[in-house]
């Protein structure tokens, strides 16, 4: 599967942002398809994860109540919807799928198919 990350771009503290992850050649697979980030100079950290089964959805404490993960399987799309966006929420966005291991959806090696990500900035 090739996914296809868009929707970042600047915007000022306490903006929104809307992420997109579109899915070709095939459907998203595995047990979840999440969305990490990553800033200058730190590691890939986990951000949300939606668990494809159920719809069960899981954050970082740091975007818990300020980012929202959805998808709609008609266009093979999953969403992140990012409110009160904060400077440190400053990063390259990273959408993946195809995690064959349940009940680890935040650890990003076990992702095999990753988007090429999006640049989101906040400026204070």
């Amino acid at each position: 599967v090739q996914l296809q990350a868009s929707g970042g771009g600047l915007v000022q503290a306490g903006g929104s942002l809307r992420l997109s992850c579109a899915a070709s050649g095939r459907s998203f697979s595995g047990y979840y398809m999440g969305w990490f980030r990553q800033a200058p100079g730190k590691e890939r950290e986990f951000v949300a994860a939606l668990k494809r089964s159920d719809g069960s959805t899981y954050y970082a404490d740091s975007v818990k109540g300020r980012f929202t993960i959805s998808r709609e399987n008609a266009k093979n799309t999953v969403y992140l919807q990012m409110n009160s966006l904060k400077p440190e929420d400053t990063a390259i966005y990273y959408c993946a799928t195809e995690i064959t291991s349940p009940g680890v959806y935040y650890t990003s090696s076990l992702y095999a198919s990753w988007g090429q990500g999006t640049q989101v900035t906040v400026s204070s």
